[in-house]
């Protein structure tokens, strides 16, 4: 082994402490980094192969009823390649046991062959028998919450009467990955269900008998969105349409793309900071070991060692400390990318999760690690290669003292001497100063950041809940009802006040927007 190398195993041996430091800042920096970026590629790839195994719509539209020959009139549309009328309808459901009020949303299925859009992913049990009236899917997440299995039955009050529902299956869907109640701000698996039933059994539930009052298309390639929208909307509007509206405000798909976003920021934001830091430590301590090292420098050059020899001892201690960082911030990345795609997988109810690890994520975590590496120490490690061997034998000379900018302007004369003495040592080395004020304020804005995501939550929920939504229940009708109803619910037990409102959909529009 080189004289060389055994300096530099010993160096990292006397500084284990710090180089420990060092090297789990960066696993900070570089696990956020690919943690982020393989999360949000095997997420993204997942949903884009769910949707079209499952065959995600691209347009959809409410109305309030239309005959199934309007279907037809929507398929001659240009540009629509495949269109799905269904029945959607609310429903209020009893679990036994369970005492709180509980929602669903019922949507219809073909009594024949699965959907042509927006297919069920079957998680346990069978689909629905042909033309049964009384069999039923029901969504994983509520299935979950109240331990239902295939086989269970449900009350069902749908439209004013009560309707026994037998399970036959466990069920997601691409529309539902984030299912949220009407009303609602968050998902409650509890008190929410999406319930999927033979079309011609909710249609005579729900007095929808040969008409439909929801409809899904997908679109030829090439097709512009807003052109289907607009003839869908013509279309539809003699029959009470609600308004056509394209994939990208899809309530579910929206979400899930703003987290993916958020991702993406992630993996900028965090990584910057962790490396932020580390290049700042790596700028301590190499300029402090170079200044202790000086003699032993000199030395080095005296005995024949060249100027590239000693440059190339220090870049390999900083490469050393790197490529330990590196390597274990890739694994704990990855690690991390497993627990947190699980977690999206549960919370949006992802069927399942394709993991994806891109050679192009590993290369670039390597050239973020060295860059912050290079950019923390690449003048110490050119300090420590051009010092002469004649001067590198006498100790360092002392700085040029000379009256700071502070003091010029005459502020010297109320400050103290320490604080006088603080002034000058910050203004005569200015980039060291300011290199120690970039690296203090990185990681002090690791702690805003975890601290502030949590208190602007706080304070959603607060203004969500104590400020706006300030009711203790919501009742929510399937039709419009009259004024007179507010008096039924404010003779109920235990109401205090009750306000009535009313909700509808409408089309901002103003210039070509």
């Amino acid at each position: 082994m080189r004289a060389l190398d055994r300096k530099l195993l010993r160096d990292l041996w006397k500084m284990r402490g710090m180089a420990a430091a060092i090297a789990l800042v960066l696993v900070g920096g570089v696990s956020t980094f690919v943690m982020s970026l393989v999360t949000y590629d095997s997420l993204q790839f997942t949903r884009n192969l769910y949707y079209q195994d499952h065959r995600f719509a691209q347009v959809f539209a409410s109305l309030q009823r239309a005959p199934e020959a309007v279907a037809d009139r929507v398929r001659a549309i240009d540009g629509v390649n495949a269109v799905e009328s269904r029945v959607v309808a609310a429903a209020r459901l009893d679990v036994e046991g369970f005492g709180d009020p509980v929602t669903a949303r019922l949507v219809s299925l073909p009594d024949y062959g699965e959907p042509r859009l927006n297919v069920p992913y079957l998680k346990s049990g069978r689909a629905i028998a042909p033309r049964s009236g009384d069999e039923v899917l029901v969504s994983e997440e509520f299935a979950a919450a109240h331990d239902f299995s295939p086989g269970d039955t449900l009350l069902a009050t749908i439209k004013g009467k009560r309707h026994r529902l037998r399970i036959v299956g466990i069920a997601l869907s691409p529309e539902y990955m984030y299912a949220i109640p009407p009303g609602g701000f968050f998902p409650d698996h509890k008190r929410f269900a999406i319930v999927w039933m033979g079309r011609e059994g909710l249609a005579s539930a729900y007095e929808m008998d040969g008409a439909f009052n929801d409809i899904c298309v997908t679109l030829q390639k090439g097709a512009v969105a807003q052109d289907v929208i607009d003839r869908l909307d013509l279309v539809l509007d003699r029959y009470g349409g609600l308004g056509a509206y394209d994939r990208e405000d899809h309530f579910s798909h929206r979400f899930i793309t703003e987290e993916l976003s958020q991702l993406e920021v992630m993996a900028t934001v965090f990584p910057v900071i962790f490396l932020g830091v580390a290049a700042f430590l790596l700028n301590v301590v190499i300029s402090r070991l170079v200044a202790l090292e000086r003699d032993q420098i000199a030395t080095l050059k005296a005995f024949g060692y060249s100027t590239v020899d000693v440059g190339v001892h220090y870049a390999k201690l900083v490469l050393t400390i790197t490529v330990i960082g590196v390597a274990g911030g890739i694994a704990v990345g990855l690690w991390f990318a497993h627990g947190l795609g699980n977690v999206f997988a549960t919370f949006y109810s992802f069927p399942w999760i394709e993991f994806r690890f891109e050679h192009s994520v590993f290369i670039a975590a390597v050239i973020v690690g060295a860059l912050a590496a290079l950019v923390g120490t690449v003048m110490s490690v050119r300090r420590a290669a051009s010092v002469p061997p004649a001067e590198g034998m006498r100790p360092e000379p002392p700085a040029a003292y000379h009256a700071t900018l502070i003091e010029r302007l005459g502020f010297a004369r109320k400050m103290s001497e320490p604080t006088r003495m603080i002034v000058r040592h910050v203004a005569r080395q200015p980039r060291k100063s300011l290199l120690t004020i970039a690296g203090i304020a990185a990681s002090c804005g690791i702690l805003m950041i975890t601290n502030f995501q949590r208190d602007a939550v706080d304070f959603m929920v607060n203004v969500q809940y104590s400020q706006s939504q300030r009711e203790d229940l919501t009742v929510l009708f399937t039709e419009a009802t009259p004024r007179r109803a507010l008096y039924s619910v404010r003779n109920l037990p235990g109401v205090h006040a009750a306000e009535g409102f009313r909700s509808v959909p409408v089309t901002l529009r103003h210039k070509h927007y």
